[in-house]
């Protein structure tokens, strides 16, 4: 039986890098992007049809939406599977807690604004990427496309949010991407004493770009080389995000940063 963990992070915080790291350990399988929260959201959809309301059979629902992980890791062969997707949102923990007993979720933070300029950069090396898809032109109109309640950044500060939330305590470990990148064998160690697994002893230079299940991510969906990684060594590349973010979105967006007090 494969035991299922969980990964919501950030984006530009890591999470790439820590799939990379965490997935040279062939009994380890740290996802891309993951279409389970959404599957399971589509099934529940199904509670509120006419169909499930007019015959509300619970039992063979569960059924189903129980074994919804085992089925789709199933060909996988890592024994841990460390699923990523913004698991701290309220209506996908509420799966989670449904069906799983042993509820570990990591937890990849940083600095908003950072994302942000993080993105802004991307943007100029890549003109035509998902960020300038709705003719957005100024930084101001592609952060605040970035920060739309349907994107991933506000996703995952809602899930970060509401773990954080006193019910929560316990389900969460949380890494900073500074602490990480400056850090990573310690940080890397750590996980592994979160999630209680056999430790394996990685390597953290001359990395191979993240990959799982034999596949890595086509990012010609969305723009060249937005899951990249440096192979020769971890570090932050050293830029002065206020130097690019407007200072009006800074002042609009700086409190999304509530993890920090």
């Amino acid at each position: 039986m494969k035991e299922i963990f969980f990964l919501s992070g950030l984006p530009r915080a890591g999470n790439t890098l820590f799939g990379s790291l965490m997935n040279q350990n062939p009994n380890v399988a740290v996802t891309a992007n993951s279409i389970t929260a959404d599957m399971m959201g589509e099934l529940f959809s199904l509670k509120k049809t006419d169909i499930f309301q007019n015959y509300p059979d619970h039992k063979s629902f569960d059924n189903v939406a129980a074994k919804v992980f085992e089925h789709y890791y199933q060909d996988w062969k890592a024994d841990y599977i460390i699923d990523r997707a913004p698991w701290g949102m309220p209506p996908n923990i509420n799966f989670i807690k449904m069906y799983r007993k042993n509820i570990k979720i990591i937890v990849l933070v940083r600095d908003v604004i950072e994302i942000l300029a993080s993105f802004i950069r991307f943007s100029a090396k890549n003109p035509g990427s998902y960020i300038d898809r709705n003719r957005n032109k100024s930084v101001e109109e592609k952060c605040d496309q970035l920060m739309s309640k349907e994107g991933v950044i506000v996703k995952e500060l809602i899930g970060v949010k509401h773990l954080l939330r006193p019910e929560n305590k316990g389900l969460y470990h949380m890494i900073e991407y500074h602490d990480f990148v400056e850090h990573p064998r310690r940080t890397i160690e750590g996980v592994y004493d979160y999630l209680e697994i056999p430790k394996f002893k990685h390597h953290y230079t001359n990395l191979d770009q993240f990959k799982v299940n034999s596949r890595g991510y086509d990012d010609t969906v969305l723009g060249g080389g937005l899951h990249t990684i440096r192979t020769d060594v971890i570090n932050s590349v050293k830029y002065d995000a206020r130097s690019i973010i407007p200072k009006s979105i800074i002042d609009k967006y700086e409190q999304c940063n509530f993890w920090k007090g």
